[in-house]
């Protein structure tokens, strides 16, 4: 029996990029509530909680960009080209983010500077991200399996809105994760955002997904014309379900708890997408298969891939476990 390459590769890049959000997403959230907070010592604190892992978490974002090119190279062909200055923007905001990560901790009398480059390249990667990921869904026009648009075709009213539900995401991802992993009165004050954070973040993914099935014909045909409503039902139940969690959890004083349900809508969310645009890639009309490299090409690269992926997940696995626990002003980190 002949295995279905694209397919496999579709679930590993896939997964990939989830992986990423999952990560990369409550470091850049963290950037993303650094104006909530004006004390050095509490912003050292949010620092140092991810300090041993944050570049780590990117790990992901090369292996997805890596198999994309290895895997899917007519993608190259159309993503890219459609989102050129949004993703060149995301590179920016990563670069920032990472220099202020490592400059701010030697720096004295510029440290505000630096904690102004780590909010503004956290948040213009997230924004940025969210743009990509709404030009994505609304469709791109392809010839040839070639990109046939223009060069601000991103650019729309839905790709902002996705920008913002980005933001958000981070966020309420980030300040999960403080609440997992700070304690005494910066718990406290995360503690008091999570709750306006879940409900926003709801109220987003309500709104795109309303935008969604409402614009996109094909989006709404797959959820309601295609006799699968009932399977896919559940989803947005269990969106709200997760909320309600959240606010329950935050009202009990669980630690964990709400990072994971956060985690959990991520999940859910990217669930979503995935029903809303399979098979296709690209969509409106490049499928995986359409898109994919010769058989040979796919089967060259999986061999690498199965050797290399499960020691960066063991790898990730045991960075978190060594620095697992609370973190507290005067603990070592970028000091």
């Amino acid at each position: 029996m002949q295995i279905d390459l694209p397919v496999v590769w579709a679930a590993i890049i896939g997964l990939g990029v989830f992986i990423y959000v999952m990560l990369d997403g409550f470091d850049l959230g963290i950037g993303l509530l650094f104006p909530f907070f004006d004390a050095k010592s509490e912003r050292q604190v949010m620092l140092d909680t991810v300090a041993p892992v944050w570049d780590g978490n990117e790990t992901f974002l090369v292996l997805g960009g890596a198999g994309l090119y290895g895997a899917f190279p007519v993608v190259y062909s159309t993503l890219l080209p459609a989102n050129y200055l949004p993703l060149v923007l995301m590179l920016v905001g990563l670069i920032f983010r990472g220099a202020a990560f490592e400059l701010r901790a030697k720096a004295t009398r510029t440290q505000h500077m630096w904690d102004l480059a780590f909010i503004g390249g956290s948040a213009l990667a997230a924004f940025c991200q969210g743009i990509v990921l709404g030009s994505l869904l609304q469709g791109i026009k392809i010839e040839n399996n070639q990109f046939a648009g223009g060069p601000f075709d991103w650019l729309s009213p839905f790709s902002l809105l996705c920008g913002i539900g980005v933001l958000v995401t981070y966020a309420t991802l980030g300040c999960g994760w403080l609440i997992l992993k700070v304690d005494g009165e910066l718990q406290r004050k995360m503690r008091l955002l999570m709750k306006p954070l879940a409900g926003v973040l709801l109220a987003v993914m309500a709104v795109v997904s309303l935008w969604t099935v409402i614009g996109l014909p094909a989006v709404a045909h797959r959820w309601f014309g295609s006799g699968n409503l009932g399977w896919f039902l559940p989803v947005p139940v269990l969106v709200v379900a997760c909320v309600w969690g959240i606010f329950h959890a935050v009202k009990r004083q669980h630690e964990a708890t709400p990072f994971l349900l956060t985690l959990a809508l991520v999940f859910l969310g990217y669930t979503g997408l995935v029903i809303s645009i399979w098979p296709n890639i690209v969509p409106p009309s490049l499928t995986i298969w359409d898109a994919s490299s010769s058989h040979s090409s796919q089967l060259f690269a999986l061999v690498g891939t199965v050797i290399v992926l499960p020691i960066i997940l063991v790898y990730n696995a045991m960075q978190y476990r060594v620095f697992r626990g609370k973190v507290r002003e005067g603990d070592i980190g970028y000091h």
